[in-house]
């Protein structure tokens, strides 16, 4: 349960929070003065403290000062009827995650207040870095022992005594996150803030908005002023993920930020100073964007101060086995389920699956076992279909590293004079047989990573049909444009060579 801490001298103002944010999943605690807050947080230990400016006894700025002393990661909201320029600039210099004006716009309350109990969630979860799993006693870990992940470590171990600059790069779901988490929970700024922001998640013309905050009526629909996540995280560490799918134009500006530590809120024109330690993350090739002029080369450079490369989870050896034993153990404790056992067969079915999705494609499909599973132990029938029996052949699930000869189509056998007649004309009856003796490949060939060299096989082939035309071949899939893009990219396919 999230405990927030109102510190408040109106009465009226403690009574609306409660009846707003009383809830099972939330406890509201209340103070009706500084002096009474700053006794409570040893006592309750809170999540978020939202505070008046202006109060009787010890002020707003006095009592955040003091509250930043006794527990530097809790974030603290400020409020004020009677506010100005200059006390929300002194308010952020001393650390407040956020201000907010009365009387409250509620949405806007319970936005700011959710992203801020998120914020101190994320800050709180240690992220252990531990080779052999010797230990449980915390909440998230990045598992393995695999000679890959061994040199993952040493540069985390590396990179956590300095302030420089870091760049992680890996496919979807080998956890990114979890790295730079890593990175700043062992690192100097461990105790200020980390927050994170995925920036492919955000529409383009919100983004720079959520980074560098806006001036109210900056543009249509701001109504009020927002302070972005780089003044929130002043002394702290920002990550952002997905960093190539940012727009050229905040590339520009995250780059001034970046060198001179200086930037505007959007509609703005008073220069705002913070420190921030920024690790980036992308699971495309930036130096590919570059040559494409679709990622600014000096902001290459300024991120790629050292590289975090994360291996893909088929190029882990036994780490599949290991990272089995440690999601059985977690799962249950985060989820609710009931603690299951997996047999050596259903592990066997493990470790020959390519895993295109990674470590989040093992955890989830360790997940759905965990829920249909009928007894105590996991079986092979209780594994999802794309890992035990029916391959699902044009799935978009590839990585970059689909074979050792990822342009050659994979050639089926074992199915005999069925499964050549197949090839030659197939219809959509002929799929399940297809699936089957593609599965039956992937089992004799375990080098062939068959999703993903299938899956190449058919964008080529798409695009070989349509002349090129990546819109005409993307409706031939059955996918997005963007999602085309993507995997022409993630594959490395040349649109001249596929039309040949």
């Amino acid at each position: 349960m999230d405990k927030l801490l109102l510190i408040d001298d109106e009465a009226d103002v403690r009574y609306s929070f409660r009846r707003i944010f009383e809830s099972a999943e939330v406890r509201v605690f209340e103070a009706p003065s500084g002096e009474a807050g700053l006794e409570q947080v040893p006592e309750i230990h809170p999540d978020l403290v939202v505070m008046d400016i202006r109060m009787a006894g010890i002020g707003g700025l006095e009592t955040l000062r003091k509250l930043r002393a006794l527990d530097p990661k809790l974030p603290v909201i400020m409020m004020t009827a009677y506010g100005s320029t200059q006390t929300v600039i002194e308010a952020m210099k001393l650390g407040a995650y956020d201000y907010l004006n009365k009387p409250f716009d509620i949405p806007r309350l319970k936005e700011v207040i959710g992203a801020a109990m998120k914020a101190s969630r994320d800050m709180r979860k240690v992220v252990s870095y531990q080779p052999l799993l010797e230990s449980e006693d915390y909440d998230l870990g990045i598992v393995g022992r695999s000679e890959p992940m061994q040199g993952v470590f040493k540069l985390i171990g590396q990179l956590a005594a300095t302030d420089a600059t870091a760049l992680i790069t890996g496919e979807s779901g080998t956890g990114k996150e979890l790295v730079a988490r890593a990175i700043y929970h062992h690192s100097r700024r461990g105790s200020q803030p980390f927050l994170a922001i995925n920036c492919a998640a955000i529409p383009e013309n919100l983004l720079e908005s959520e980074l560098f905050g806006h001036e109210r009526g900056a543009f249509t629909g701001a109504t009020h002023q927002r302070i972005g996540k780089f003044e929130q995280c002043h002394n702290g560490t920002l990550f952002l993920d997905e960093i190539g799918d940012m727009p050229l134009q905040t590339q520009t500006k995250i780059l001034r930020v970046l060198q001179s530590g200086g930037f505007e809120r959007v509609g703005g024109n008073q220069p705002i100073q913070v420190n921030v330690r920024v690790i980036a993350a992308t699971n495309r090739p930036l130096e590919r964007a570059v040559a494409e002029r679709q990622f600014r080369e000096d902001l290459f450079f300024r991120l790629n101060v050292v590289r975090i490369h994360l291996p893909a989870l088929r190029e882990r050896g036994g780490d599949v086995r290991l990272l089995t034993d440690y999601f059985l153990k977690k799962l249950p404790q985060r989820q609710g389920l009931a603690s299951k056992a997996i047999s050596e067969e259903a592990l066997r079915f493990f470790e020959s699956h390519s895993w295109p999705g990674n470590v989040r494609e093992l955890e989830n499909a360790l997940q759905r076992a965990m829920v249909v599973c009928k007894g105590d132990v996991i079986l092979p029938a209780d594994l999802p279909p794309e890992v035990y029996g029916g391959v699902a052949v044009g799935t978009a699930l590839g990585g970059p590293h689909a074979s050792e000869h990822p342009s050659a189509s994979p050639p089926v056998s074992g199915g005999g004079a069925a499964a050549g007649a197949h090839l030659s004309a197939p219809t959509a009856e002929d799929v399940p047989a297809l699936a089957r003796a593609l599965f039956q490949l992937a089992r004799a060939q375990s080098k062939l990573k068959v999703i993903p060299a299938v899956e190449r096989e058919l964008i080529i082939q798409a695009l070989k049909e349509t002349q090129g035309n990546q819109v005409q071949a993307a409706k031939l899939l059955g996918i997005t444009r963007a999602t085309l893009r993507k995997r022409i990219d993630k594959f490395g396919i040349r649109t001249e060579i596929a039309i040949q």
